[in-house]
Order: C-alpha cells, then sequence, then structure tokens
C-alpha cells in the first residue's frame, strides 16, 4: 500500500467514525432535548450483552469508491488505467461500507426490567453503565427513545 491509499484509508475511517450515532442511555439527540419524557420505575431482572450493528450509509461506500478509484487509475496507462479506476472504485465502495459498519458497530446490552405495574419491558441501549438483577431502575420513555437509568 503507498502513502497515497493509507492516507485514504485513514481519512475514509475517521469521516466513517464522525458520523456515527450514539444508543447510549446517557446521550440525547438535538430533538430529544425540552421533550417531555414519561417516567416508569421498575426492578432489572436480567441483563445480556448483545451487539448493536454499525451503521451502514452511504458515506462509507462513497468514500471507500473515491479512495479505490484514486488508487485503482494509478495501474496502468490509458484504457488499462481507465478500467483499474473503476474496478478500485468498485473494491473500494465495498471495503468503505465494510469499514463503516465495523467501525461504528458497539458493544450493548439487553436490559430486562419489571415494571411497577408488573409489565415486563426489555430496552437495548449502549453498554456503557453497568445494571444487575435486582437493581431499582427508572425507564424514562419520551421522544420515539426509551432508556434505561439508575
Amino acid at each position: 500500500m503507498n502513502i497515497r491509499n493509507g492516507l485514504g484509508l485513514i481519512i475514509l475511517t475517521a469521516l466513517i467514525a464522525g458520523c456515527a450515532s450514539s444508543n447510549s442511555g446517557d446521550v440525547y439527540t438535538r430533538e430529544q432535548t425540552r421533550q417531555v419524557q414519561t417516567v416508569k420505575m421498575g426492578v432489572v431482572e436480567s441483563v445480556r450483552m448483545v451487539k448493536i450493528e454499525g451503521t451502514k450509509s452511504a458515506v462509507g461506500t462513497v468514500a471507500g469508491a473515491a479512495v479505490g478509484g484514486v488508487a485503482g487509475s494509478s495501474v496502468g496507462h490509458g484504457k488499462g488505467s481507465v478500467v483499474g479506476a473503476v474496478v478500485g472504485a468498485v473494491a473500494g465502495g465495498l471495503a468503505g461500507s465494510a469499514i463503516e459498519e465495523g467501525v461504528t458497530r458497539k458493544d450493548g446490552i439487553e436490559i430486562t426490567v419489571k415494571l411497577d405495574s408488573g409489565t415486563m419491558l426489555a430496552i437495548v441501549q449502549e453498554a456503557d453503565e453497568k445494571f444487575y438483577p435486582g437493581d431499582r431502575v427508572r425507564l424514562l420513555e419520551g421522544g420515539g427513545a426509551t432508556r434505561v437509568s439508575h
């Protein structure tokens, strides 16, 4: 891999990481602020580790295709460089998409909560806070999201 390709890969990874959104119990979107939330209390019944799949937007594909196209165009001369650019762009697009999904994938937890009302709910969020069976927790619902907190 030459320096130009390596630099392109670094830039691609940074772009993709910057597009990642959060599913943390502590992070709110701009739209969720200043919105009324319903609070429900309950007890954690179980906690299970899960994976939250990464994003698969056009950003990774387009950035990868651009890097691959530039790299591929340096192969051969004339028509060979055009073919190299096309093949490089396709391969780069596939690689960029896979890199984006891998970079934005996160560890999560599935928290099953028995509400005081007796209803059982399961919520998945990022694994950035520890929960244990028997913990007293609150569920916040609003703005299209439900989160568990202590």
